[in-house]
């Protein structure tokens, strides 16, 4: 029988499990791990090296798929959809906001935000008006028109999470959006987040190592070999 998520979970993962192959051997990763994520939550997932953390935010942003059990994200079934299917999903539900910046050293800014716009229907004209939209957004309506290498790391994380937002997702996920920053920096992008978050109503579900970054979530969990091994509320 298929799990019936809650009405205000933007995230339901159902007896999910995940292994992998390595050769004739079966490496665990999640056991049997349950969790809701409520709309409009910023959820910290923390725990050591090797946790199965980063499993779990790539298995809610739909990068990767379950070995078996369900997940819903916004309310769809996201385990056994096809590959198309989910990735035109990803592309108007999740944003993604990864430690390195992953932006393109011969573009604007502008131009790097605008990236995932090129695969939707909309006009020039109306994806320079979005691009605008975001880049005011983070702070940098006045450096549209610089390169990565004219940014510093903070202005470039910026200009990731202008794009992660360009399409007005309902999930954001972010896998050590910090952990290439320095205190100060990190501390104006989790503001950020919490302002995306608060005001905007975006679900944020962040994996760290950083205490400090940590409690800029609302609630926090923490992944030990696999399982959940604890929850703050």
């Amino acid at each position: 029988m298929d799990a019936n998520p809650a009405a205000n979970a933007a995230v339901n993962m159902y007896h999910v499990t995940k292994s992998y192959k390595r050769g004739s051997q079966v490496i665990p990763v999640l056991s049997d791990l349950n969790l809701q994520i409520a709309t409009g939550e910023f959820l910290a997932i923390t725990g050591p090296s090797g946790s199965g953390k980063s499993t779990l935010l790539n298995l809610i942003g739909g990068l990767d798929r379950p070995s078996s059990g369900q997940i819903s994200v916004c309310g769809k079934r996201i385990d056994d959809i096809s590959g198309n299917a989910l990735a035109h999903f990803r592309a108007s539900h999740i944003g993604f906001v990864f430690q390195f910046y992953h932006l393109m050293p011969n573009l604007s800014a502008a131009r790097n935000v605008e990236l995932p716009l090129l695969l939707t229907h909309l006009h020039a004209a109306e994806r320079k008006r979005n691009v605008e939209v975001a880049l005011h957004l983070v702070g940098l309506g006045d450096r549209a028109a610089h390169k990565p290498s004219e940014l510093s790391g903070g202005q470039q994380q910026r200009v990731a999470i202008a794009r992660a937002i360009i399409a007005d997702p309902q999930v954001l996920v972010c896998d050590e959006p910090t952990g290439d920053l320095d205190r100060h920096t990190a501390d104006e992008i989790l503001l950020l987040l919490r302002e995306l978050n608060e005001r905007h109503g975006k679900t944020v579900v962040m994996v760290t190592h950083d205490e400090k970054a940590a409690d800029y979530a609302r609630r926090r969990i923490h992944v030990d070999k696999g399982e959940l091994a604890g929850a703050e509320a």
